[in-house]
């Protein structure tokens, strides 16, 4: 093969840089500004088990668990409402959540042990939480607040609801 060929080839194989390929509807750069602004608010707004519980009960609170709808349909906090993180839109969350200022309480896989086929375990950096908190707060609800603490499903205060619940 030629040098001019494999030169052509090599070109054809580089990565194309991000202001190579623009697209106004992604901006990895908001993203990180975003993740930067929420950490220390997010740090200050995760909740214990009882926190948790006492907020859930005051009016006008939503619980809102972003897992997928088949994990929710299995096993998800009694009272909760259901919208799956890859389905959030403005539209979406106007649906399930009254108005930005609404408190919203969240929590994920990664709060519940003994209960793998509802809560499966994903790596922390991956856990729905922290993702879940940076998407609403990018969305402008700012009164977040996220169970803290990992529980044990069978010896939980909260009480939970669904195909897998205990005496469904």
């Amino acid at each position: 093969m030629s040098r001019l060929a494999v030169f052509a080839l090599s070109l054809l194989a580089a990565p194309a840089f991000a202001a190579d390929i623009p697209n106004r509807l992604i901006d990895y750069g908001s993203f990180q500004d975003n993740v930067s602004s929420v950490g220390s608010l997010r740090d200050s707004r995760r909740l214990t088990e009882r926190e948790f519980l006492r907020l859930a009960a005051e009016p006008g609170t939503v619980i809102l668990d972003a897992r997928s709808a088949q994990k929710f349909a299995l096993l998800h906090v009694k009272g909760a409402v259901n919208l799956s993180l890859p389905d959030i839109t403005e539209e979406e969350l106007a649906k399930v959540i009254p108005s930005k200022t609404t408190r919203v309480l969240i929590y994920c896989n990664n709060n519940f042990l003994n209960e793998p086929a509802a809560f499966p375990t994903k790596a922390p950096a991956a856990s729905l939480n922290v993702h879940t908190f940076n998407v609403l707060y990018a969305y402008g609800y700012t009164n977040v607040y996220e169970l803290g603490p990992l529980i044990d499903v069978r010896k939980a205060r909260i009480a939970f609801e669904g195909s897998s619940a205990a005496g469904s």
